[in-house]
């Protein structure tokens, strides 16, 4: 603690940081501190490298438990370094739950959910990274309630269809390219956005499945190709706005968006800010980490630029209200896999989607 600048001397008496507790999990050491007085968090962020080393750990993490207690994660292993398999496929809607859809498994052996209903989602990661996992893990787990017409899934794949073209059975309507089409896409979702909070005004403030209206999930992979590397200007400020709408505007009517993209700066995704839950997968550099998952997040030790190249689907993802970063890894998801997903759509009707109760007026749903 002295020579980590850690403790400190005050009229002759040292004060030195309390330990508490020492809890070893095989993977990391949990240990618990309390601070001296006039100490903050960030001055032990600012030491972890240090104390890693001083330990023989290959990284420290801070996590503040409350005022003036702190544990410290030293990281021995890696319990993320397989393949997480996708589970079998569900053919019960009833148990998708919109606001925990399990998408993989956390470091510490817990399910990786997601949130969709009154979230939105952007996921960050350089090629290879494992966007498309993340992608394929939700689309495979919606997959009972898109079957069963609960869930609606559109897709814009400026790839043209590298992505999305593995399953296009799972998508009610899907684009390839990011010209006029895919624009259209995008100004349609957000006029239905608007026109269905209109009717749910006075009458709901969340979605439900009892509006008899399907959840919109729009998946946009490679999000940049529409909102800022497409050349055509006015094509290119048409997209941002219809997506600034669904962001801002879908929660409560009943639409996700899951946006993909592999640079993360401002001037590519201006509003990052409306995404309430952002994902981290592998990334070029160490500034990026704090444009994807918030100020300050890198330093309490989420190092998504050190994800290895060998990991894809790895991933430090954070939601707005939650202070500490959490890391996980995304199913596997094969081609193989693929081939199935795609079975099992076409095995039933996909796309025809309950409408309003018989003899219901606007004003009721």
């Amino acid at each position: 603690m002295r020579l980590s600048d850690l403790a400190k001397d005050k009229r002759g008496k040292e004060f030195r940081p309390r330990l508490r507790r020492v809890r070893s999990e095989g993977w990391r050491d949990r240990v618990r501190v309390r601070m001296i007085p006039a100490q903050s968090p960030e001055q032990w962020e600012a030491r972890r490298e240090n104390l890693a080393h001083s330990f023989n750990a290959r990284s420290c993490r801070v996590r503040v438990l409350r005022p003036r207690l702190l544990e410290l994660d030293f990281i021995h292993s890696d319990p993320l370094s397989r393949p997480v398999p996708v589970p079998a496929l569900s053919v019960d809607e009833s148990a998708v739950n919109l606001k925990k859809i399990v998408v993989g498994r956390t470091e510490t052996g817990r399910a990786w959910t997601l949130r969709l209903l009154g979230a939105q989602l952007l996921v960050v990661g350089v090629p290879g990274a494992g966007k498309g996992s993340v992608l394929w893990s939700i689309v495979w787990q919606l997959a009972p309630a898109v079957r069963a017409g609960l869930v609606r899934l559109v897709g814009i794949d400026p790839k043209g269809g590298m992505e999305l073209g593995q399953c296009p059975d799972a998508f009610d309507k899907v684009v390839y390219d990011n010209g006029p089409d895919a624009v259209a896409l995008l100004e349609e979702i957000a006029a239905e956005v608007k026109e269905r909070a209109v009717r749910y005004r006075g009458v709901r403030r969340l979605w439900a499945r009892s509006t008899g209206e399907p959840f919109t999930v729009l998946i946009v992979d490679e999000l940049a190709d529409l909102i800022a590397y497409q050349p055509d200007k006015q094509l290119r400020e048409r997209a941002s706005r219809a997506i600034q709408t669904i962001t801002s505007q879908g929660r409560a009517p009943g639409y996700a968006l899951v946006g993909l993209v592999q640079d993360p700066r401002k001037e590519v995704v201006s509003f990052r800010h409306l995404f309430s839950t952002r994902v981290a997968l592998r990334l070029d550099e160490p500034q990026q980490v704090d444009m994807v998952l918030g100020d300050g997040v890198r330093q309490r030790g989420a190092a998504a630029h050190e994800i290895s190249e060998n990991t894809p689907g790895v991933a430090w993802l954070k939601t707005d209200g939650q202070r500490e970063p959490e890391r996980a890894r995304a199913f596997h998801v094969t081609d193989a896999d693929l081939i199935e997903l795609g079975a099992y759509f076409t095995r039933a009707t996909v796309h025809d989607f309950p409408g309003l109760p018989a003899g219901e007026g606007s004003a009721a749903a």
